[in-house]
């Protein structure tokens, strides 16, 4: 049973009329006898009675229409789906990002989106860099907001944004007095940091920090998420370096103070299977400059 031969089908049910049906259909009516001659050796059943008074569907061409016509409707509607997937208008989008990407433009950015391509579906996972690039080599993620630039060969990525350090200090605190802070302020502080297990990168990249200012750490807490960083800080158990992005967090009790000098900066990136690179993701990163704060 082809396509071709429910809807030439359809057709004549319609019109019980062989040579309209024809007509209709842009074909002469012998193709069009063979194609219904062909369906009923496929079904196992007489679909039309044909007499010297005309065409008339049998009980089991009745039955059969309905069915060829729900049939039909699924291919057009699979076909359309698969044009605009094509083309970047439909489908979904799995996304996974890390927390600091909700002050850095990606909410907007994916609301946006949505409104321009409201048949897209959008699905978000926040997970840390390392399970990102895992989930991106499973096929489990399309697209990933990570803040390393260490990357599998089969992934594509792109700097979305780099900025500034910044530190950040319960409201209350003697530092918080002072517009701009040195490292060495901080070098008798208790600190928060981004756990190594969840990001090995960001972990070792503030240790760094410190060690060139001349002072190791003393590290109270370790969390998973800056967001938790910050609600640490603003109860007052502690002081964080933080990507400045985290400023945009406006929890109440924490405030940011900018360094006296350049250090090493925070980046973000997006990342991609290279080899699967869709029309959608490729849109999403287009629109993602418009609202990414400016580094």
């Amino acid at each position: 049973m082809e396509l071709r031969h429910l809807r030439y089908f359809s057709v004549l049910a319609e019109e019980l009329h062989f040579s309209r049906a024809a007509r209709r259909l842009a074909i002469s009516q012998p193709p069009l006898s063979v194609a219904i001659r062909q369906l009923e050796d496929s079904v196992g059943a007489r679909l039309f009675e044909r007499n010297s008074k005309g065409v008339r569907l049998t009980p089991a061409g009745r039955a059969l229409r309905a069915s060829a016509g729900r049939l039909l409707t699924q291919a057009e509607d699979a076909a359309r789906e698969a044009r605009e997937v094509a083309a970047g208008s439909a489908g979904r989008l799995r996304i996974g990002f890390v927390g600091a990407m909700l002050y850095r433009g990606l909410p907007q950015a994916l609301r946006d989106f949505q409104a321009r391509y409201p048949a897209v579906r959008i699905t978000l996972s926040e997970l840390n860099s390392r399970h990102q690039i895992t989930d991106l080599q499973h096929d489990r993620l399309d697209l990933g907001f990570v803040h390393t630039s260490r990357m599998p060969v089969e992934l594509a990525h792109r700097l979305l944004l780099s900025e500034p350090f910044v530190c950040c200090l319960p409201a209350g605190h003697a530092l918080a007095r002072k517009r701009v802070l040195a490292l060495s302020d901080l070098r008798a502080q208790p600190f928060v940091l981004f756990s190594r297990s969840a990001s090995p990168d960001y972990h070792e990249r503030i240790l760094s920090i410190c060690a060139q200012a001349g002072f190791e750490p003393e590290v109270r807490h370790e969390v998973r998420h800056w967001l938790a960083v910050v609600s640490l800080v603003s109860q007052g158990l502690g002081v964080a370096l933080v990507p400045d992005a985290m400023r945009r967090s406006a929890l109440r009790g924490a405030v940011f103070r900018p360094l006296d000098r350049d250090v090493a900066h925070s980046e973000a990136y997006a990342v991609w299977a290279a080899q699967a690179q869709g029309e959608l993701v490729q849109r999403l990163l287009q629109a993602m400059p418009a609202h990414v704060p400016a580094g």
